[in-house]
Protein backbone atom coordinates (compact mmCIF):
# COMPACT_ATOMS: atom_id res chain seq x y z
CA UNK A 1 0.00 0.00 0.00
CA UNK A 2 1.01 3.54 -0.70
CA UNK A 3 2.96 5.72 2.30
CA UNK A 4 1.57 8.68 2.32
CA UNK A 5 4.13 11.31 3.83
CA UNK A 6 3.57 15.01 4.95
CA UNK A 7 6.78 16.81 3.34
CA UNK A 8 7.79 20.49 5.38
CA UNK A 9 10.44 21.71 4.33
CA UNK A 10 13.90 22.00 5.58
CA UNK A 11 16.14 24.82 6.01
CA UNK A 12 19.47 24.10 4.06
CA UNK A 13 22.69 24.44 6.20
CA UNK A 14 25.06 27.51 5.39
CA UNK A 15 28.67 27.21 4.04
CA UNK A 16 31.10 29.04 2.12
CA UNK A 17 29.52 27.79 -1.27
CA UNK A 18 26.01 29.56 -0.33
CA UNK A 19 27.62 32.64 0.69
CA UNK A 20 29.64 33.17 -2.55
CA UNK A 21 26.38 32.47 -4.37
CA UNK A 22 24.65 35.02 -2.48
CA UNK A 23 27.42 36.98 -3.07
CA UNK A 24 27.50 36.83 -6.78
CA UNK A 25 23.54 36.81 -7.40
CA UNK A 26 23.65 40.28 -5.06
CA UNK A 27 26.00 41.85 -7.69
CA UNK A 28 24.21 40.66 -11.17
CA UNK A 29 20.93 42.09 -9.45
CA UNK A 30 22.86 45.47 -8.50
CA UNK A 31 23.22 45.18 -12.32
CA UNK A 32 20.09 44.64 -13.37
CA UNK A 33 18.50 47.07 -10.73
CA UNK A 34 21.10 50.06 -12.66
CA UNK A 35 23.96 49.91 -9.24
CA UNK A 36 26.51 49.25 -11.97
CA UNK A 37 28.13 47.74 -15.32
CA UNK A 38 30.41 45.31 -14.51
CA UNK A 39 32.61 46.15 -17.57
CA UNK A 40 33.48 49.65 -16.19
CA UNK A 41 31.11 50.63 -13.47
CA UNK A 42 28.49 52.38 -15.58
CA UNK A 43 25.22 53.67 -14.69
CA UNK A 44 22.80 52.05 -16.77
CA UNK A 45 19.83 53.89 -18.93
CA UNK A 46 17.10 55.21 -16.89
CA UNK A 47 13.24 55.34 -18.01
CA UNK A 48 10.50 57.55 -15.61
CA UNK A 49 8.68 55.97 -12.69
CA UNK A 50 4.92 56.06 -15.08
CA UNK A 51 6.95 54.57 -17.92
CA UNK A 52 8.46 51.58 -16.36
CA UNK A 53 5.13 51.48 -14.48
CA UNK A 54 2.96 51.22 -17.63
CA UNK A 55 5.35 48.63 -19.53
CA UNK A 56 5.07 46.67 -16.45
CA UNK A 57 1.65 46.51 -16.31
CA UNK A 58 1.35 46.07 -20.23
CA UNK A 59 3.67 42.77 -19.53
CA UNK A 60 1.27 41.91 -16.16
CA UNK A 61 -1.70 42.15 -18.73
CA UNK A 62 -0.37 39.84 -21.67
CA UNK A 63 1.41 37.40 -19.56
CA UNK A 64 0.16 37.29 -15.86
CA UNK A 65 -3.46 37.63 -14.94
CA UNK A 66 -6.51 35.15 -16.39
CA UNK A 67 -8.20 35.49 -19.28
CA UNK A 68 -10.72 38.33 -19.52
CA UNK A 69 -9.27 39.98 -16.24
CA UNK A 70 -6.39 42.54 -15.97
CA UNK A 71 -4.61 44.12 -13.59
CA UNK A 72 -4.55 48.26 -13.29
CA UNK A 73 -1.71 50.53 -11.92
CA UNK A 74 -1.82 52.38 -8.53
CA UNK A 75 1.50 53.68 -8.11
CA UNK A 76 4.59 54.15 -8.78
CA UNK A 77 7.56 54.51 -6.02
CA UNK A 78 11.19 55.55 -6.46
CA UNK A 79 13.24 53.22 -3.94
CA UNK A 80 16.80 55.16 -5.34
CA UNK A 81 17.67 51.82 -7.28
CA UNK A 82 14.53 50.36 -8.35
CA UNK A 83 10.92 51.17 -9.17
CA UNK A 84 8.47 49.68 -6.32
CA UNK A 85 5.30 49.17 -8.10
CA UNK A 86 1.71 48.82 -6.71
CA UNK A 87 -1.06 47.44 -9.22
CA UNK A 88 -4.63 46.49 -8.47
CA UNK A 89 -6.18 43.35 -9.51
CA UNK A 90 -9.85 41.72 -8.91
CA UNK A 91 -9.53 43.87 -5.51
CA UNK A 92 -6.39 43.00 -4.22
CA UNK A 93 -3.23 45.31 -4.00
CA UNK A 94 -0.30 43.90 -5.38
CA UNK A 95 3.11 45.22 -4.85
CA UNK A 96 6.25 44.10 -7.86
CA UNK A 97 9.24 45.52 -8.23
CA UNK A 98 11.43 46.36 -11.62
CA UNK A 99 14.46 47.45 -12.74
CA UNK A 100 14.77 51.16 -13.46
CA UNK A 101 15.56 50.65 -17.26
CA UNK A 102 12.20 48.58 -17.66
CA UNK A 103 14.12 45.67 -18.76
CA UNK A 104 13.13 43.41 -15.81
CA UNK A 105 10.29 42.24 -13.48
CA UNK A 106 10.89 41.02 -10.20
CA UNK A 107 7.61 39.49 -7.55
CA UNK A 108 9.63 40.22 -4.42
CA UNK A 109 12.28 42.25 -3.18
CA UNK A 110 14.17 41.36 -0.65
CA UNK A 111 15.92 43.71 1.67
CA UNK A 112 18.77 42.35 3.03
CA UNK A 113 19.79 44.71 5.76
CA UNK A 114 17.10 42.65 7.60
CA UNK A 115 17.20 39.58 9.02
CA UNK A 116 14.49 36.94 7.96
CA UNK A 117 13.38 34.84 10.91
CA UNK A 118 15.21 31.31 11.46
CA UNK A 119 13.23 28.51 11.19
CA UNK A 120 13.53 25.12 12.87
CA UNK A 121 14.16 22.16 10.79
CA UNK A 122 12.05 19.01 11.33
CA UNK A 123 11.85 16.27 9.75
CA UNK A 124 9.43 14.47 7.62
CA UNK A 125 6.94 12.37 9.43
CA UNK A 126 4.90 9.68 7.68
CA UNK A 127 0.74 10.50 7.96
CA UNK A 128 -0.85 7.91 9.42
CA UNK A 129 -4.45 6.90 8.23
CA UNK A 130 -7.36 5.43 10.35
CA UNK A 131 -7.82 1.64 9.38
CA UNK A 132 -11.92 1.34 9.91
CA UNK A 133 -14.16 -1.35 8.32
CA UNK A 134 -15.72 1.36 5.73
CA UNK A 135 -13.52 3.97 5.14
CA UNK A 136 -15.18 7.78 4.02
CA UNK A 137 -12.75 9.44 1.75
CA UNK A 138 -13.73 13.17 0.93
CA UNK A 139 -12.46 15.27 -1.86
CA UNK A 140 -13.03 19.16 -1.81
CA UNK A 141 -13.07 20.22 -4.95
CA UNK A 142 -14.36 23.92 -7.27
CA UNK A 143 -16.27 22.55 -10.11
CA UNK A 144 -14.33 24.25 -12.83
CA UNK A 145 -11.17 24.48 -11.28
CA UNK A 146 -9.17 22.80 -13.74
CA UNK A 147 -7.16 20.78 -10.66
CA UNK A 148 -10.42 19.67 -8.97
CA UNK A 149 -11.30 18.96 -12.35
CA UNK A 150 -7.84 16.96 -12.42
CA UNK A 151 -8.64 15.06 -9.55
CA UNK A 152 -11.93 13.67 -10.53
CA UNK A 153 -10.49 12.53 -13.08
CA UNK A 154 -8.74 10.07 -11.06
CA UNK A 155 -11.33 10.08 -8.56
CA UNK A 156 -14.07 8.81 -10.86
CA UNK A 157 -12.48 5.10 -11.67
CA UNK A 158 -11.99 4.67 -8.44
CA UNK A 159 -15.64 5.24 -7.23
CA UNK A 160 -16.91 3.18 -9.61
CA UNK A 161 -14.86 0.66 -8.07
CA UNK A 162 -14.85 1.01 -4.39
CA UNK A 163 -18.44 3.09 -4.47
CA UNK A 164 -19.75 -0.15 -2.58
CA UNK A 165 -16.93 -0.77 -0.50
CA UNK A 166 -16.27 3.06 0.70
CA UNK A 167 -18.07 5.98 1.28
CA UNK A 168 -16.86 7.75 -1.61
CA UNK A 169 -17.49 11.70 -1.86
CA UNK A 170 -17.22 15.07 -3.92
CA UNK A 171 -17.63 17.90 -1.48
CA UNK A 172 -17.41 21.44 -2.41
CA UNK A 173 -14.83 24.65 -1.46
CA UNK A 174 -16.44 27.28 0.63
CA UNK A 175 -15.90 29.87 -1.84
CA UNK A 176 -16.41 30.74 -5.75
CA UNK A 177 -13.38 31.71 -7.95
CA UNK A 178 -14.74 30.76 -11.12
CA UNK A 179 -17.75 32.97 -11.37
CA UNK A 180 -21.77 32.10 -11.98
CA UNK A 181 -21.14 29.02 -13.83
CA UNK A 182 -19.49 27.70 -10.71
CA UNK A 183 -22.02 28.20 -8.51
CA UNK A 184 -24.41 26.28 -10.62
CA UNK A 185 -22.35 23.70 -11.17
CA UNK A 186 -21.55 23.01 -7.70
CA UNK A 187 -24.91 22.85 -6.94
CA UNK A 188 -25.95 20.27 -9.81
CA UNK A 189 -23.10 18.47 -8.64
CA UNK A 190 -24.63 18.38 -4.91
CA UNK A 191 -28.08 17.68 -6.04
CA UNK A 192 -27.18 14.12 -8.41
CA UNK A 193 -25.00 13.33 -5.21
CA UNK A 194 -27.86 13.82 -2.75
CA UNK A 195 -30.94 12.71 -4.41
CA UNK A 196 -29.52 10.69 -7.43
CA UNK A 197 -26.77 8.95 -5.93
CA UNK A 198 -26.99 6.34 -8.69
CA UNK A 199 -26.52 8.32 -11.72
CA UNK A 200 -23.58 10.60 -10.07
CA UNK A 201 -20.47 9.03 -10.99
CA UNK A 202 -22.12 8.73 -14.61
CA UNK A 203 -23.02 12.16 -14.68
CA UNK A 204 -19.17 13.22 -13.33
CA UNK A 205 -17.24 11.09 -15.81
CA UNK A 206 -19.10 13.03 -18.75
CA UNK A 207 -19.20 16.60 -17.47
CA UNK A 208 -15.05 15.92 -16.41
CA UNK A 209 -14.90 15.12 -20.29
CA UNK A 210 -17.37 17.44 -21.92
CA UNK A 211 -18.31 20.24 -19.72
CA UNK A 212 -21.54 19.43 -21.34
CA UNK A 213 -24.21 19.57 -18.37
CA UNK A 214 -27.61 19.31 -20.26
CA UNK A 215 -25.42 16.54 -22.33
CA UNK A 216 -24.75 14.15 -19.51
CA UNK A 217 -28.06 14.77 -17.99
CA UNK A 218 -29.76 13.16 -20.64
CA UNK A 219 -26.83 10.41 -20.72
CA UNK A 220 -26.78 9.38 -16.97
CA UNK A 221 -30.47 9.72 -16.88
CA UNK A 222 -30.79 12.02 -14.13
CA UNK A 223 -34.39 12.98 -13.30
CA UNK A 224 -34.31 16.69 -14.51
CA UNK A 225 -37.44 17.82 -12.46
CA UNK A 226 -36.33 16.72 -9.71
CA UNK A 227 -32.63 17.80 -10.11
CA UNK A 228 -34.27 21.31 -10.59
CA UNK A 229 -36.55 21.03 -7.73
CA UNK A 230 -33.36 20.32 -5.58
CA UNK A 231 -31.05 23.31 -6.85
CA UNK A 232 -34.35 25.36 -6.46
CA UNK A 233 -34.96 24.74 -2.41
CA UNK A 234 -30.53 24.54 -1.95
CA UNK A 235 -30.08 27.57 -3.64
CA UNK A 236 -33.11 29.31 -1.33
CA UNK A 237 -31.82 27.23 1.75
CA UNK A 238 -28.23 28.66 1.44
CA UNK A 239 -29.03 31.91 -0.03
CA UNK A 240 -26.03 31.35 -2.72
CA UNK A 241 -27.60 33.34 -5.51
CA UNK A 242 -27.99 36.17 -3.11
CA UNK A 243 -24.52 35.76 -1.15
CA UNK A 244 -23.01 35.50 -4.77
CA UNK A 245 -24.72 38.68 -6.25
CA UNK A 246 -24.47 40.72 -3.08
CA UNK A 247 -21.49 39.40 -1.11
CA UNK A 248 -18.71 41.99 -2.21
CA UNK A 249 -15.89 39.64 -2.13
CA UNK A 250 -13.31 38.96 -4.84
CA UNK A 251 -14.51 35.28 -4.10
CA UNK A 252 -18.14 35.08 -3.31
CA UNK A 253 -18.43 32.08 -0.31
CA UNK A 254 -20.51 28.96 -0.88
CA UNK A 255 -21.54 27.53 2.21
CA UNK A 256 -23.01 24.25 1.54
CA UNK A 257 -19.96 22.43 3.17
CA UNK A 258 -18.92 25.40 5.06
CA UNK A 259 -18.88 22.96 8.38
CA UNK A 260 -16.67 20.34 6.49
CA UNK A 261 -14.48 22.91 5.22
CA UNK A 262 -13.52 24.40 8.51
CA UNK A 263 -13.33 20.53 10.26
CA UNK A 264 -10.82 19.72 7.45
CA UNK A 265 -9.59 23.16 7.40
CA UNK A 266 -9.79 23.28 3.70
CA UNK A 267 -8.44 26.09 1.93
CA UNK A 268 -8.42 25.03 -1.93
CA UNK A 269 -9.09 22.88 -4.48
CA UNK A 270 -8.95 19.67 -4.86
CA UNK A 271 -8.34 18.88 -0.98
CA UNK A 272 -8.55 14.82 -0.30
CA UNK A 273 -9.92 14.03 3.00
CA UNK A 274 -9.28 9.88 3.81
CA UNK A 275 -11.06 8.75 7.48
CA UNK A 276 -10.77 12.72 8.55
CA UNK A 277 -6.80 13.00 7.73
CA UNK A 278 -5.69 15.13 4.65
CA UNK A 279 -3.43 13.43 2.49
CA UNK A 280 -1.45 14.34 -0.62
CA UNK A 281 -1.23 11.59 -3.24
CA UNK A 282 -0.77 11.58 -6.75
CA UNK A 283 -3.45 12.13 -9.20
CA UNK A 284 -3.80 9.10 -11.06
CA UNK A 285 -6.75 6.11 -10.25
CA UNK A 286 -4.15 3.96 -8.91
CA UNK A 287 -2.26 6.03 -6.43
CA UNK A 288 -5.85 7.20 -4.60
CA UNK A 289 -7.27 3.64 -4.75
CA UNK A 290 -3.91 2.25 -2.72
CA UNK A 291 -4.58 5.42 -0.46
CA UNK A 292 -7.97 4.53 0.11
CA UNK A 293 -7.41 0.85 0.30
CA UNK A 294 -4.66 1.72 2.95
CA UNK A 295 -7.32 2.63 5.24
CA UNK A 296 -9.50 -0.16 5.02
CA UNK A 297 -9.10 -2.92 8.35
CA UNK A 298 -9.57 -5.83 5.48
CA UNK A 299 -8.98 -4.95 2.19
CA UNK A 300 -11.62 -5.95 0.23
CA UNK A 301 -10.40 -8.04 -3.52
CA UNK A 302 -11.64 -4.68 -5.51
CA UNK A 303 -8.42 -3.33 -3.84
CA UNK A 304 -6.27 -5.89 -6.04
CA UNK A 305 -7.68 -4.47 -9.22
CA UNK A 306 -4.70 -2.42 -10.98
CA UNK A 307 -6.36 0.82 -12.24
CA UNK A 308 -3.89 3.79 -14.47
CA UNK A 309 -1.05 4.93 -13.02
CA UNK A 310 -1.15 7.76 -15.38
CA UNK A 311 -1.47 11.08 -13.42
CA UNK A 312 -4.96 13.14 -15.53
CA UNK A 313 -4.60 16.52 -17.30
CA UNK A 314 -6.06 19.29 -15.83
CA UNK A 315 -9.43 20.63 -16.84
CA UNK A 316 -11.66 19.44 -19.24
CA UNK A 317 -10.49 16.66 -21.14
CA UNK A 318 -10.72 12.40 -21.67
CA UNK A 319 -9.87 10.68 -18.65
CA UNK A 320 -6.60 8.96 -19.06
CA UNK A 321 -5.07 11.57 -21.88
CA UNK A 322 -2.82 12.72 -18.76
CA UNK A 323 0.77 13.59 -19.80
CA UNK A 324 1.34 11.75 -16.25
CA UNK A 325 4.13 14.19 -15.14
CA UNK A 326 3.37 14.92 -11.54
CA UNK A 327 1.18 17.58 -10.69
CA UNK A 328 0.27 19.23 -7.06
CA UNK A 329 -1.51 22.72 -8.66
CA UNK A 330 -4.66 23.73 -7.02
CA UNK A 331 -7.18 26.60 -6.83
CA UNK A 332 -6.84 28.86 -3.81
Amino acid sequence: MAEIRIKIPKMPKVDIWRVLTIVFAAIILAQLFGFFNLTGLVALPSLSGQEVGKKVINYINQNLVQPGTSASLVSVNDKGSFYEIVTSYQGNRITVYASKDGNYLFLQAFNMNQQLPRQEAQEEQPQEIPKTDRPEARVFVMSYCPFGLQFLKAYIPVMELLGNKADLYVNFVDYIMHGEKEMIENTRMYCIQKEQRDKFTSYLRCFVQSGDAEKCISEAKVDKAKLDACMEATDKQFNLTKLFKESGATYPPYPIDSELNDKYNVRGSPTFVVNGVTVSVNRAAESIKQTICSAFKTPPTECSQKLSTTTESPGIGAIGSGSGASSSGGCA
